[in-house]
């Protein structure tokens, strides 16, 4: 497989609601996404990051390729998954969709470029 589907560090819930820890450590740069039902993100992939992916409401098609490799994944809510470096990524959106982004390293390069390496 070309990503790692991984679990939130820690899940608590209880009557009021749930926490879900994604993390403690290990990532530089969050964001969070909001993507817009039958739009498209993506095509590139990192040379100098790994990301992390958390979704928080909605859905989309997940198509990861490397070299000769291809593989497509249906990605709900709750779903947590890591895109390794050098490994293409483009997202379908299904439905309107919130997510959480994580780089281990971050996009931004010290010399002001960006590590978003077109296909």
């Amino acid at each position: 497989m070309l990503i790692e589907f991984v679990k939130p560090d820690f899940t608590f819930e209880n009557e009021a609601g749930s926490l879900n820890q994604l993390v403690h450590d290990g990532w530089k740069q969050v964001n969070a996404i909001v993507s817009v039902k039958d739009s498209i993100r993506g095509g590139h992939y990192h040379k100098y990051s790994k990301e992390c992916f958390y979704v928080i409401s909605g859905s989309f098609r997940l198509i990861v390729w490397k070299d000769d490799i291809r593989e497509e994944y249906e990605i709900k809510q709750g779903d947590m998954f890591i895109i390794p470096e050098y490994v293409y990524h483009s997202f379908e959106y299904h439905e309107d969709t919130y997510l959480v982004g994580m780089y281990d390293n971050g996009v931004e390069l010290e010399d002001g470029s960006k590590d978003i390496w077109s296909a």
